[in-house]
């Protein structure tokens, strides 16, 4: 089941045809059950024995596994205007199991290894594909010496990865002419080596990064003493409000639901290096901030300084900006999906080569899911027969509706409504269009009725 996935390897390169072979078979059956383990999701012991043995093969560089997605990911990148590249970075906790040669995160008792992943999407949050991915881990000698790293060229800190990150999204914008692209990210990528990279580009790739830092501008301060600045976020906060917006917050775990009333400034600003790296040029870019007024002042309250190159001349350009960074969540669904979805934590291989070959096939399968759930929303009339083979679309009509089959395909929507009902979603005239966890469980439940569909359906 799940042919249609195979398609993300079409042209693969591992050296042999016979592992170009056995990695389509080993993604179709991940992908058939996304939670199970190797040995459940593999059709017997031959196949799991080979598909451990691919994971464990030297000839086999990770990287040569994600490549061909990466490159039908740029094929989807040219069919839009506009692409968001969204980087950021998550961990994988393996303590239960570490492999043998495990690196630690941030305590030397907790093994496993850092993901930095740059996610394609559009505007409408569609996601399009993974163009990145770095790995990283630490030893527990590295552990408690950020004073010391504070000092390293940038080359040699572990920041250096968001800098890679704009980098990366530059090439795209080479490489894929007819589209803008425009680098996004949180509060972390907040580092002034990344401005002063744009500022030198003769044509730069737009960026949107939530400030961390309240930099200083060029202009004095003496209000505040004698060798101070003014800073960023002062000089916004006392600009002119450009629109007021109130939206809706969902309760989370740190806050009730409630309704924000929000005040968005904008303006340009130049802002001057860091103390401790005076030799760096100035930098010019548009800062907007989004500030909750009335709120309840119990660390709940929205406030986002983001900094940007996009512009801000008028306020639909603010508020596209505004758009474009909320677009920025769509990449923690994906690690969910990940973790959650596929159970990438569960991996239980006794190398990290092992691991993480096996790791780049479910950043595929996690990527279909997330891309049928957001493509249901944005393109819902095309034919689902698009992504499913027959079986598939037709013993989940059978099962679900308990009706004659219809002479065309169900559109994407109709199919999807039928395949997140047996993932869970109630489907009700109220109800949010299905999200991602519907669709793994759907799927899972559509793979063995497809396969009772071959073995004793009708045809």
């Amino acid at each position: 089941m799940c042919e249609g996935i195979a398609r993300e390897l079409r042209g693969i390169n591992l050296g042999d045809k016979r592992l170009n072979k056995r990695s389509e078979r080993i993604i179709e059956a991940l992908a058939a059950n996304p939670q199970a383990s190797v040995n459940s999701a593999c059709d017997g012991w031959p196949d799991t024995l080979a598909a451990y043995r691919f994971f464990d093969n030297d000839s086999i560089e990770a990287s040569a596994i994600l490549e061909p997605h990466i490159e039908a990911t740029k094929q989807r990148i040219n069919e839009h205007s506009v692409v968001l590249i969204i980087q950021d970075t998550t961990e994988f906790d393996y303590t239960s199991h570490p492999p043998e040669d495990s690196g630690v995160l941030n305590e030397d008792y907790r093994f496993g290894f850092f993901d930095h992943t740059h996610l394609a999407i559009t505007p409408d949050r569609l996601p399009l594909g993974i163009v990145g991915v770095e790995e990283f881990e630490r030893t527990p000698e590295s552990l408690g010496k950020t004073k010391e790293r504070k000092s390293l060229p940038i080359e040699e800190k572990e920041s250096f990865r968001w800098l890679k990150g704009y980098r990366l999204a530059a090439e795209l914008n080479n490489e894929c002419g007819a589209t803008q692209i425009v680098s996004v990210a949180d509060r972390e990528c907040d580092i002034y080596d990344i401005f002063v990279e744009a500022q030198k580009q003769s044509t730069p790739t737009d960026y949107l990064i939530r400030a961390k830092e309240d930099r200083s501008t060029p202009e004095p301060d003496p209000d505040s003493g004698p060798y101070t600045f003014k800073k960023v976020r002062n000089e916004v906060l006392e600009s002119e409000v450009r629109v007021t917006r109130t939206i809706e917050l969902t309760s989370t775990p740190k806050r009730e639901a409630r309704t924000a009333e929000l005040e968005i400034r904008a303006i340009e600003v130049t802002v001057k290096p860091p103390q401790h790296r005076p030799h760096l040029p100035s930098v010019i870019y548009n800062v907007v901030l989004v500030k909750e007024i009335n709120g309840p002042e119990d660390g709940t309250d929205v406030e986002w300084l983001l900094i940007t190159t996009l512009p801000i001349d008028s306020i639909e350009d603010v508020l596209l900006v505004i758009d474009y960074y909320v677009a920025r969540w769509t990449i923690e669904i994906y690690f969910k999906v990940l973790k959650s979805g596929c159970r990438v934590e569960d991996i239980q291989l006794e190398t990290k080569r092992r691991v993480k070959n096996c790791l780049m096939f479910y950043r595929i399968i996690a990527w279909r899911v997330m891309y049928l759930t957001y493509l249901n929303r944005t393109c819902p009339t095309i034919p689902c027969d698009v992504f499913f083979t027959d079986s598939e679309w037709k013993s989940v009509w059978s099962v679900t509706t308990k009706k004659p089959l219809p002479k065309q395909p169900p559109t994407l929507s109709e199919f999807i409504s039928l395949l997140s009902r047996l993932g869970g979603h109630n489907n009700r005239a109220g109800d949010r269009d299905p999200g991602p966890q519907a669709i793994w469980v759907g799927i899972r439940r559509m793979t063995d009725f497809a396969r009772a569909w071959l073995a004793f359906g009708p045809t």
